[in-house]
């Protein structure tokens, strides 16, 4: 551990924290000059402390720096590292900033092993360290994007004592449903991560890994393993979520309980976050017993606004109020704000309760006559045929006969069903111009993000009772039910939350599909990803040992009949003031 004293900071390099176990992580800590005891905004994650923003993630950085110049306003943008706080922005308010890095990533050795119990724990331990130390006053704050929010979550299911606070930033939460299996259908980004953003900053890389711009040194520590010791020095991730296609205990323990989340916090989604950084914010904001707790959502790409002077600026009211006792206003904030989204922008607004209370819940049912959506069941019975791995089928609402709003969950009633034993369902809530041109939108991601996505595997049709709500399947993933050819079944498919408020003349559309969503035009690549971004970023689900032909290779066939009503459901929201 060294300190020095820089760009109005007290910086303590690679101090160390012991785990119960004996092993020793290292953090580096951000403090006010002046001797004296502030809150902490901690970090924990794999992405090591000392790879900057810039050298780790060019093309991200580069994109959002040149669009919202306030970003690097105020600050010399040394210390930015990818998903968490810039410290020189923080500081000068009063806060601690303490960066861990995970057992087995960079400066601190270990067996990688995301989000288990180990990690959680050790996640615990590092708050309850920095709630004792000289330079806290006792309360910590947890703060950070994607990987810092996800096991934000799982650590306040612990409870620990000197948590005071957390602002989850597009945190996805269940490991089975948001992260590795959506609808029951494995998604290959977890494996494609581990490679391209954690393999490259292992512990142990030493001299064939990067140096700190900062301080000269090596981010990954300062010995140099062979690459077999790497190796044993971390799991087979993508192998072992291969292993367990149910939600099992694997799954469970690397979930948040709950009904033990009860620390006050801020959850922000990301509209645009289909596949990762979306639903287990509202997931959260729902469901967690705190009675302290604000919902936020937003567009653009998933770390650009956490950045931003909008962003911060209401980290710092959160936060001030929670940690530091100061009236920022906090105690008056909505519950719910929402920017939503445009065809050309985005509007806030303030809600009392998610799902928006005064929503009408508007069937649009599936008729067979010109593949349309209606508002009435139609008359006609037919069976539609497709294609079990192809672009499916696509239906089309008539033009908007006024400014409609849709914000919220949506849900799909299908009747189905496969050649083979079993089906995968991808549904794309879509949305057109009047010149028939589909609208797209900067995702979390990828630049040609459809309005909302679900997914469902037939096998794993069954619903929990209890959790399920018509405009929010939940499907337990607890056993699989396979079809018998030409057996028809009854499926409820979720569609993650979205918004848009469509002008008059535009339409909606709904596409069912037998793979993932494709849009015409490349959305390129970022640096830390293998795969060229084509309207699902890198959240895709293409592995052939999920999806063998010989079960998912046949042909669908959609049931539609009026004995039969399918339809989607969508969160139609009226203006306030109007009918519910």
């Amino acid at each position: 551990m060294t300190t020095e004293y820089r760009d109005g900071m007290a910086i303590d390099w690679d101090v160390p924290v012991e785990m119960d176990d004996g092993l020793t992580l290292r953090a580096d800590v951000f403090r006010p000059a002046q001797n004296g005891r502030y809150p902490v905004l901690l970090t924990y994650g794999p992405y090591a402390k000392g790879l900057a923003f810039q050298q780790g993630y060019p093309s991200a950085w580069t994109r959002m720096v040149e669009q919202h110049p306030d970003v690097t306003e105020g600050s010399s943008n040394k210390y930015q590292n990818w998903e968490v706080v810039d410290p020189e922005k923080w500081i000068p308010d009063g806060y601690v900033c303490v960066r861990v890095d995970s057992r087995g990533c960079g400066r601190s050795p270990g067996y990688i092993d995301h989000f288990s119990p180990r990690e959680t724990h050790d996640f615990y331990l590092c708050i309850e360290w920095a709630g004792v130390q000289s330079w806290s006053n006792g309360k910590v704050g947890l703060s950070g994007i994607s990987y810092y929010a996800i096991n934000q979550w799982h650590v306040a299911s612990l409870q620990p004592p000197h948590l005071a606070a957390m602002c989850v930033w597009e945190g996805a939460a269940d490991w089975y449903r948001d992260m590795t299996h959506h609808g029951g259908i494995l998604c290959t980004f977890w494996e494609n991560w581990y490679d391209m953003q954690v393999k490259t900053v292992q512990h142990g890389l030493g001299s064939r890994g990067p140096r700190s711009a900062v301080t000269g040194d090596l981010v990954c520590g300062p010995e140099t393993l062979s690459p077999e010791e790497l190796a044993r020095n971390r799991c087979e991730f993508g192998r072992e979520i291969v292993a367990h296609a149910l939600d099992d205990e694997y799954h469970k323990a690397r979930s948040p309980d709950w009904s033990k989340v009860t620390v006050p916090f801020l959850s922000a989604a990301n509209w645009g976050g289909q596949g990762l950084h979306a639903r287990g914010n509202f997931e959260g904001y729902v469901r967690a017993a705190s009675p302290q707790k604000w919902l936020e959502a937003h567009g653009l790409e998933h770390w650009t606004h956490f950045y931003t002077d909008y962003g911060v600026g209401l980290q710092k009211r959160f936060f001030g109020h929670f940690l530091k006792g100061e009236d920022t206003g906090w105690s008056g904030e909505a519950r719910v704000r929402l920017q939503v989204r445009h065809v050309d922008g985005f509007v806030e607004r303030f809600e009392e309760d998610w799902p928006i209370p005064r929503t009408r819940w508007t069937r649009l049912y599936l008729d067979p006559r010109g593949m349309r959506l209606a508002t009435e069941i139609g008359a006609v019975s037919e069976d539609l045929i497709f294609d079990a791995q192809g672009d499916g089928l696509d239906f089309l609402a008539p033009p908007l006969e006024t400014e409609t709003e849709i914000t919220g969950p949506s849900a799909l009633k299908l009747f189905l069903s496969s050649s083979t034993e079993d089906a995968d369902v991808f549904a794309v809530l879509r949305a057109f111009a009047p010149d028939g041109s589909e609208v797209v939108f900067q995702g979390a991601l990828d630049p040609h993000t459809p309005l909302g996505q679900g997914w469902l595997r037939a096998s794993h049709r069954k619903l929990d009772p209890d959790l399920s709500r018509e405009y929010r399947p939940y499907h337990s993933h607890d056993q699989a039910w396979p079809l018998r050819p030409g057996e028809v079944v009854e499926l409820d498919i979720e569609i993650w939350p979205t918004s848009i408020v469509l002008p008059r003349g535009y339409r909606i559309g709904l596409s069912i599909r037998g793979r993932d969503y494709e849009h015409p035009h490349s959305g390129g690549r970022l640096s830390n990803f293998k795969n060229e971004f084509r309207g699902c970023g890198p959240f895709l689900h293409d592995d052939a040992r999920d999806r063998p032909p010989r079960c998912f290779g046949g042909t669908t066939t959609l049931h539609i009949a009026p004995y039969r009503p399918t339809y989607l459901l969508l969160p139609i929201v009226p203006p306030k003031g109007g009918a519910a």
